[in-house]
């Protein structure tokens, strides 16, 4: 890898480990607090080569998959109310333009993220944490990412209105994304 993170001098395919990489959010509960949670199933591939333009991302994660450590709340997040799982299983997110932030090691990743069928561009604010080789000799590299969506652009409209005023679910999400990504063995870093 050159001194440009997420440029390589060959084309080259990272696939998502998810067994240590997170998925996770907040929204605000009550007005008052923030309820957390996270995605336990996803999967993606990330494609680098000479330029940041060469760099595509794509990756999904499973809806019903959504844990929020009460089981009836997760319920109704799979529910019709918010993510309707049964008819739509995945969320997906893929890359159209990376670019340079204004700090070293830091990029913009502009994509398409699509949940309930309803697809709205964003931008996630990435930073590379580094190459690195394991002990079974895998290359690994990773990254952290987030953002901030509107649920109600994507169709995640249910909410409750509260007698002291305002409502029961925040419209904003913090997205945190950490990123673990292995090397396919046939691809080399020059």
């Amino acid at each position: 890898m050159t001194n440009s993170a997420f440029v390589t001098d060959t084309n080259s395919t990272w696939e998502i480990d998810g067994s240590h990489s997170d998925v996770s959010f907040s929204v605000k509960h009550l007005m008052i607090s923030k309820v957390r949670g996270h995605f336990g199933s996803f999967r993606g591939s990330i494609e680098t080569g000479p330029t940041l333009e060469d760099l595509e991302v794509k990756a999904v994660l499973v809806a019903a998959s959504i844990t929020t450590n009460d089981e009836n709340r997760d319920g109704h997040l799979r529910s019709a109310d918010f993510f309707d799982t049964a008819n739509y299983p995945e969320i997906s997110f893929t890359s159209s333009k990376v670019e340079k932030a204004n700090k070293e090691n830091e990029f913009l990743v502009h994509g398409e993220l699509e949940i309930r069928g309803i697809k709205r561009p964003i931008t996630l604010e990435v930073e590379f944490g580094g190459v690195a080789t394991d002990g079974y000799g895998q290359t690994k590299s990773a990254v952290s990412a987030t953002t901030v969506i509107n649920r109600t652009e994507f169709g995640l409209t249910w909410n409750s209105a509260l007698e002291t005023g305002g409502v029961l679910v925040g419209e904003n999400i913090n997205i945190v994304i950490d990123l673990q990504a292995t090397l396919k063995q046939e691809d080399t870093i020059g």
